[in-house]
């Protein structure tokens, strides 16, 4: 009698071999053929899944955006329940962000693999969408961080730039862009810890920032 196979289980499968290869030798190794032998198939057997290797690489850019979107997320709800201003409010941020950031090797897996189909976007427009995907939901998130410090620096809203205020949150978005670039090139320096030294840093000065003129 045949064994069954669960397509979700398979696909997923065939996903992380290609997290694995991207992770390892870059997006350029992740053809359908270098794909099955590292999920151990046939190719014939990722096609019944793929239908092609485009079809493969959007499905699998789709897949590490919700696993970063999601921890986010998880994260942003947990920080609904603090106070702006608050000890844990300070706490419950740096631990959103730091999802954000290789801080383990499932973060450090992700990130690799986000930046490698982000930077992938660029010349190949089947991954634009997502590319956009992703970005539109992690600045939603980081805007809604900045806001939440301005309004603690200043609860009355009389100083508050909205121009500020966006300018801020890019600039956010840019530290992280960046602290994640240099912990995957230059892990030895850019260690978990370092990176959360930084980014403590930066917050320390982002509220009042973000809150005045």
């Amino acid at each position: 009698m045949p064994k069954f196979v669960d397509a979700a289980v398979r696909r997923q499968e065939v996903v992380e071999a290609v997290f694995r290869i991207v992770a390892a030798d870059g997006l350029e190794r992740a053809s359908l053929r270098e794909v099955a032998d590292e999920a151990e198939l046939a190719v014939g057997s990722v096609r019944h899944y793929f239908a092609s290797s485009d079809d493969l690489l959007m499905h699998s850019f789709g897949v590490v955006v919700d696993r970063i979107v999601g921890r986010l997320s998880a994260a942003d709800e947990r920080l609904a329940e603090a106070r702006p201003g608050t000890p844990e409010h300070h706490r419950g941020v740096l631990t959103l962000l730091g999802e954000f950031l290789p801080l383990d090797e499932e973060r450090a897996v992700d990130s690799c693999v986000w930046m490698a189909f982000k930077n992938a976007a660029r010349t190949k427009p089947f991954l634009v969408p997502e590319a956009d995907r992703s970005h539109r939901a992690v600045a939603a998130i980081v805007g809604r961080v900045v806001m939440e410090l301005a309004s603690a620096a200043d609860p009355d809203g009389t100083d508050v730039d909205q121009q500020r205020l966006v300018i801020e949150a890019e600039r956010l978005l840019a530290t992280l862009d960046g602290l994640s670039m240099h912990a995957l090139l230059q892990p030895e320096w850019m260690t978990a810890q370092m990176c959360s030294d930084v980014l403590e840093s930066h917050l320390a000065g982002l509220g009042s920032s973000a809150g005045s003129h």
